[in-house]
């Protein structure tokens, strides 16, 4: 087990990395410093070899609070560039786990606010259990969403996100899974077999396809269709299964065995 600071746990068991968040004295809410360190573990493992799976959990009654206010209220204080520095900190977390290239698995639970709700939305797959709580809390604030803003939308929608952002309402677990900010909503004493039937799942999967899969849905979400589109998906497809793990999946379909990535 590999500590990445007082405020975040790293954990490495063969191809699954977990990281959890372990501030739970604050409700894991969000500081500088976690902030940090969160967007440096992802940037490292997504670059980990040995690691095909990340799973994100909180420590702790709740997944994640949202923003530390007490950090809020410091980094307003600053002079402009620094304010603009560190809050651009917040979206470089966001990115790095948005663009993890390995399978992220989100395991929500309690409170799940503001960036928290964030985080969640980053994450490829999220499994929340049925005491989880959601809330976009920032207008009430007098602040907006916006450094995780283009997440939440690609999870629940515009429609959905003028509502909950402009309103700040709680929403329960069932509702999220509604929305699509969650997938499935679990028993407490359910989540962990949950958890590892979907690490399983990933592990069934190539990694470079997997990784290529979520740079491709990236591409698609803001792509128009036509001759440019149809072409890109083309070239993409023909490069793969011309590669190692294409030749390599196809290969073991026919002769009915496993490929060399599952375990």
């Amino acid at each position: 087990m590999s500590d990445a600071g007082t405020c975040l746990k790293v954990k490495v068991a063969g191809p699954v990395a977990t990281v959890t968040l372990a501030r739970p004295e604050v409700r894991n809410a969000l500081d500088e410093t976690l902030i940090g360190t969160l967007a440096q573990a992802f940037q490292k493992l997504g670059v980990a070899e040995v690691v095909r799976v990340v799973v994100l959990e909180g420590e702790g009654k709740d997944f994640c609070a949202g923003a530390d206010v007490t950090w809020m209220r410091r980094a307003a204080q600053l002079p402009h560039e620094d304010n603009l520095r560190d809050a651009m900190q917040l979206a470089v977390m966001a990115d790095a786990v948005d663009r993890c290239p390995k399978p992220v698995i989100g395991i929500v639970h309690g409170a799940v606010l503001g960036g928290g709700a964030g985080l969640a939305a980053a994450c490829d797959v999220v499994l929340a259990s049925e005491d989880s709580f959601f809330s976009l809390p920032e207008v009430r604030l007098g602040l907006e969403p916006g450094l995780m803003g283009r997440q939440l939308v690609d999870a629940i929608g515009l429609r959905a996100a003028r509502r909950y952002c402009l309103t700040g309402e709680r929403f329960d677990a069932r509702e999220a899974a509604r929305l699509g900010l969650v997938h499935a909503v679990i028993a407490a004493d359910r989540l962990a077999e949950a958890r590892d039937r979907v690490v399983e799942a990933c592990l069934k999967g190539a990694p470079g396809a997997q990784a290529a899969t979520k740079e491709l849905l990236r591409v698609l979400a803001d792509a128009e269709a036509g001759p440019d589109l149809m072409r890109l998906t083309a070239q993409r497809l023909a490069d793969q299964r011309a590669g190692a793990e294409g030749r390599e999946g196809l290969d073991a379909f026919v002769e009915k065995r496993k490929p060399a990535w599952q375990w």
